[in-house]
Parts: C-alpha cells; structure tokens; sequence
C-alpha cells in the first residue's frame, strides 16, 4: 500500500510594510478590496497580493491606488506621513463615512431624497443652546 500524501501547506511571506499601508488606507476608507479593486480596474485578488504578499503593484497601479484611497504614493509607500484623522480613528464615524459613500450609487433623484431627508431630521431634532449633538445618537 503506498503512503498518503500530505499537500505542502502553503507557504505565506510575512507582508510588506507597503502591504500593511494599503490595507490600513483601504480600510480608513471603509472600502472592501472588492470595492478597491473596482476604483482601480483591477481584482480583489491583485488587492489581496499588494496586502498580504511581499510584492509592489507596477507604477501604474501604485498611482491608481493612491488616488483611489486618497493619499499620496509617498504615504502608501512609507516615504511621508500623516496624521490619523477622525475618519482613520473613529470606526462609528467610517461605517457612517462608508453609508454616505454608498448614496453616491443611487440614482440622481433618490440622492436628493436622502438629502431631503436628512436636512428635515437634522432640522426637527436641531439641539437647543447649551446641549451638545452627541445626546440625540445615545437614546435614539
């Protein structure tokens, strides 16, 4: 009888520090490496190599991917940095930041309805003087 054979496991090569940037800067975006990969006329599995293995995307992409995210090539390569911004820190204010990106899908006049409505609820639950924005998520 012969011996089972075992499949090699696949070998992962630890990311690079350009890998761990770009999915920092994906995610602060609240983008999945789907949604990426559509901004930039790529594939989610082009995404997930740029992440996870040691490898760069062509120049090409890098400024694709820059722009799409926002920052500079200097900054997704590590050369320069920036301060975290509320949208980087705060994971309440992405998921909102990422809702609002999703309207920008809708057809023209259903953007507008949103809009509508928001302008009619901010307006209805406007805090009086004195009371801070922050006491009408808590209870509501």
């Amino acid at each position: 009888m012969y011996p089972k054979i075992f499949p090699m496991p696949r070998r992962r090569r630890p990311p690079t520090g350009f890998g761990k940037r770009l999915l920092e800067f994906r995610k602060a975006q609240g983008l999945t490496q789907i949604e990426l990969a559509e901004l930039i006329g790529s594939t989610q599995r082009a995404i997930s190599y740029y992440e996870n293995e040691a490898g760069y995307p062509p120049t090409s992409v890098l400024i694709a991917l820059a722009e799409a995210l926002h920052v500079s090539t200097d900054e997704l390569l590590g050369l320069a940095h920036r301060d975290a911004g509320p949208l980087e820190t705060d994971p309440k204010l992405r998921r909102t930041w990422k809702r609002f990106r999703r309207i920008m899908t809708l057809p023209e006049r259903d953007q507008r309805a949103v809009i509508r409505l928001i302008n009619s609820l901010a307006t209805v639950h406007r805090p009086s003087p004195g009371q801070s924005p922050e006491h009408l998520t808590e209870g509501s």
